[in-house]
């Protein structure tokens, strides 16, 4: 978040995409990680369900579905009749929260497998309408929303100490420490990223 704040991504006309770049960041560690990863980014929740229920890939059971959005609501959503038809946009039939942590990546990122359900705000950034009653209704609780602001990040600390065992020599739950160190407080792991 402190990277992406400071970093962030630019769009049309030099809009400042932070979100974008939180999201980005934990979608190449889930891909990396042959989602797998217990951070799952921008993931659309169906929320004429109860609970709302995730689209997820046909062939990856821990994948997000990815899709052209138009062309998604008229394929897509009127496939199920119990659905309102047809699909209006911000009307809440679909929401997406920034950040869902699982308790079990190997398992889709359904309401009894969320650790928490976390939403980014940047500074001027806040909730908008029903989006955080609806983002309670994801997690199933109250307690497994986290709010979580840029002041939270510590992103003025220094440095931390370099680990004591060289990183080349923890072997593949090294690599996936690294990914997760580097999208974590978004710099290079100390020795660098070892070779596996």
């Amino acid at each position: 978040m402190c990277q992406c704040h400071a970093q962030p991504k630019l769009g049309a006309k030099g809009r400042r995409l932070k979100q974008e770049c939180v999201a980005a960041r934990l979608q190449a560690l889930d891909t990396a990680m042959d989602h797998m990863s217990p951070y799952k980014a921008e993931y659309t929740y169906d929320m004429t369900k109860r609970p709302p229920m995730p689209f997820m890939d046909k062939t990856i059971p821990t994948k997000g579905y990815t899709f052209f959005f138009r062309g998604w609501t008229l394929k897509v959503w009127p496939k199920d009749p119990e659905r309102p038809q047809p699909y209006v946009p911000n009307m809440g039939y679909t929401r997406r929260p920034d950040v869902i942590i699982v308790k079990d990546p190997t398992k889709p990122p359904t309401q009894d497998n969320i650790k928490q359900v976390v939403e980014m705000k940047f500074p001027d950034d806040d909730y908008v309408g029903d989006q955080r009653q609806d983002y309670i209704r994801i997690a199933g609780d109250e307690r497994n929303l986290v709010t979580l602001k840029l002041e939270a990040c510590d992103c003025n600390q220094p440095e931390p100490k370099p680990p004591k065992i060289p990183v080349e020599q923890i072997g593949k739950a090294a690599v996936g420490a690294s990914i997760i160190y580097m999208i974590v407080t978004k710099r290079p792991p100390p020795g660098g990223v070892p070779a596996y």
